[in-house]
């Protein structure tokens, strides 16, 4: 596999940059696919543990087809276009294979496997075909700075597990079979040469007048289905455990501060001043004036330190005073509230919420589900850690699911109906505007004074703008990536529909397209098939297929399966 990230990546540092900081950084934000995982989160009803997950926790599932996105794109890059479905059965047959990996004893890679391979990559190599230290800094400043906070510590782990995995895949799969059409469609997908030009509108300025009578309203509103069902909502009071309570009460020493420093490096990076004149580093962790760099950050690290182990002091004092109730044996409300009062406490209550819409105060979706959990027969939850300490909830009443009155949601009702046309009357306008440019290239007009003519026509105001010829191999780094889906379905001299996705919609025109040469003189032919069935090889074991599928059958929620079913 890693072979196959070298030839892939060959001299694309730009293109991959791009993708890998604008798509991977988890930005494979996808329904995941497999029966009962998504929909277990939703309800917090069931666990689902898989090879060391738990699939009903969103921070498992993210950390999973995390690694494997950013695993499968420094594979493949955009020569995969792999969707959401074959990056979530990636991430299940990667974890699987890991997990083979731990259970044979297959080490960890090594410091120097992990800096060989990335001196390797396509994406770091020069012109003179050796390792550009430039161009792996310009990586590395990137990944400072980038908003989703991946650092190089995540790119080694998951290297370093690829690694892990390949020496795993070499002793389980075969050579992989890739048809001649697929390589050739590949080929015609990634080195086609196009030179386009673009309409681009901002959707937020098409302001229509949209006034709806009731009974328009009243029609939407019962067209809806169950849109504006009103979800169960559940009213619980909570005792506070905050972090504030216990700060004062921590104490460090220098010792445990270097040492916390030590084991947690990536999660302290210099300030950039400090940094500016370091020079360029080949290494993904290059030596460095150790001293140096925890002097720069020592004031946070005892403040990160600190708040930790309040944290863990506050979630002990709750689950201690968890413990001190149930030995109690208070089970009402009154006999909670007085044990309460008898520690001089009280509850803090809480408006009545959602799944969904948890408060801040009990921090979000974990405690949504365990207050979803308690009732008549369970009055107080466990403690539950929140990011500002800890809580303990007290249930008051669940108040069920219900269809609401016209008169209680009109105001959604019209916001919603009110989007929806004005949707509808852009996508009306998008039409109106393409034909008038197609009728105008046609006449023999420019493309931009098609645009100038549509916009007039319609009202809307358009900005053109010509792109140099590029392949998507080599696309350029600032190139608008939702143009890609726009390819797929676009011939020569065509215009494109008004993209309707985003804030800015867009027209697209194919000036130029040139088709590559899809015979096997084409070197890149033997080189997409063998980069093709390297990867088709490592995606289709059917071991670790079987393997993956039997882990999932093991919690599967029984009412899914045949025997559950009632029989007719």
């Amino acid at each position: 596999m890693i072979s196959w990230i070298q030839r892939t990546l060959q001299q694309h540092f730009r293109v991959i940059f791009a993708v890998l900081l604008g798509l991977i950084i988890v930005s494979f934000v996808f329904t995941i696919g497999a029966p009962g995982i998504g929909d277990a989160q939703k309800r917090g009803m069931v666990d689902r543990f898989f090879f060391g997950y738990n699939l009903a926790l969103q921070r498992d599932q993210e950390k999973l087809f995390g690694d494997a996105g950013l695993s499968a794109n420094l594979q493949v890059g955009r020569m995969g276009g792999l969707d959401s479905s074959q990056i979530q059965n990636y991430g299940f047959q990667r974890a699987a294979t890991l997990y083979l990996a731990d259970q044979w004893g297959i080490p960890a890679a090594t410091r120097d496997e992990i800096e060989a391979k990335i001196k390797t990559f396509g994406m770091f190599t020069g012109q003179d075909g050796q390792f550009d230290a430039k161009a792996y800094q310009t990586f590395r400043d990137g990944l400072k700075t980038n908003p989703r906070g991946m650092t190089e510590a995540d790119i080694a782990r998951v290297v370093s597990d690829d690694v892990r995995a390949e020496k795993v895949q070499k002793l389980l799969s075969g050579p992989g079979y890739v048809l001649p059409a697929d390589v050739k469609t590949q080929i015609s997908r990634t080195d086609t040469t196009w030179t386009l030009a673009t309409a681009t509108t901002n959707y937020n300025d098409f302001k229509p007048e949209i006034k709806p009578s009731d009974t328009e309203l009243n029609t939407f509103f019962e067209q809806a289905g169950g849109r504006y069902q009103i979800a169960p909502r559940v009213v619980v009071s909570y005792l506070d455990f905050p972090v504030t309570n216990y700060i004062t009460q921590v104490n460090v020493t220098e010792a445990e501060v270097r040492a916390f420093y030590d084991a947690n490096p990536s999660r302290f990076p210099k300030p950039a001043d400090a940094k500016k004149d370091t020079p360029p580093s080949p290494l993904l962790n290059p030596p460095s004036d150790a001293n140096a760099d925890f002097a720069a950050v020592r004031a946070q690290v005892e403040s990160t330190l600190k708040f930790e182990r309040a944290q863990k002091a506050a979630a002990k004092a709750a689950s201690d005073f968890s413990l001190a109730l149930y030995e109690s044996r208070a089970t009402t409300p009154e006999a909670i509230d007085k044990f309460l009062a008898s520690k001089t406490l009280a509850a803090k209550p809480l408006p009545a919420f959602t799944r969904d819409a948890a408060p801040s105060e009990i921090g979000g979706f974990q405690a949504a589900n365990e207050a979803f959990r308690l009732g008549k027969d369970r009055i107080a939850s466990d403690a539950l850690q929140t990011p500002m300490g800890a809580v303990i909830l007290f249930w008051k009443d669940t108040q069920p699911s219900r269809a609401p009155l016209f008169t209680e949601v009109r105001d959604k009702v019209l916001t919603d109906y009110t989007e929806n046309e004005r949707r509808k009357r852009f996508v009306d306008v998008g039409r109106t505007a393409k034909a008038e440019i197609e009728a105008r290239l046609k006449a023999g007009d420019t493309f931009d004074k098609a645009v100038a003519a549509a916009s007039s026509k319609v009202g809307l105001k358009f900005e053109t703008k010509t792109l140099a010829p590029f392949a998507l191999r080599t696309a350029p780094q600032d190139l608008d990536r939702s143009i890609f889906g726009t390819l797929e379905r676009l011939d020569k001299g065509k215009v494109s529909d008004l993209s309707t996705g985003s804030d800015t919609s867009m027209f697209v025109y194919a000036v130029d397209k040139q088709v590559p040469d899809i015979t096997d003189a084409n070197p890149r032919i033997a080189e997409t098939r063998t980069q093709l069935a390297a990867y088709h090889a490592r995606l289709s074991s059917e071991y670790i297929s079987e393997f993956v599928d039997n882990e999932l059958k093991k919690s599967e929620p029984k009412s899914a399966t045949k025997a559950d079913q009632p029989k007719s």
